[in-house]
């Protein structure tokens, strides 16, 4: 079984022991999270379930592995002829994730 959840603006596939990357969510090393944003579950053999936007109920459960921070991105401006030159990095936080369970119905 694997479930499409949303977090942070974008979506995930996770499925039973993976690991996701994702944007930063609050909490400790070792907490769980609850991602109740699930766009839609299958199962093998079975047609898959869709939601309008979301499946109601429904629930992935993951523990944080890591709370880090993505590699840089250079971001450069430049305006030729100008003499204008801008440079800037930036490092996204970021959450790593192990899927514990995907649950179709509600429950904690």
């Amino acid at each position: 079984m694997f479930a499409i959840v949303q977090t942070g603006g974008k979506q995930y596939r996770a499925q039973t022991g993976a690991l996701l990357r994702v944007e930063k969510l609050p909490g400790e090393k070792g907490d769980i999270v609850r991602l109740d944003s699930v766009l839609m579950l299958a199962e093998e053999g079975k047609a898959p379930i869709l939601g309008a936007p979301f499946i109601k109920g429904a629930l992935v459960r993951a523990e944080i592995v890591e709370q880090e921070r993505d590699k840089k991105i250079l971001v450069f401006k430049k305006k030729r002829r100008k003499n204008y030159r801008r440079a800037r990095g930036h490092r996204q936080d970021q959450s790593l994730l192990r899927v514990m369970e995907i649950k179709k119905s509600g429950g904690a």
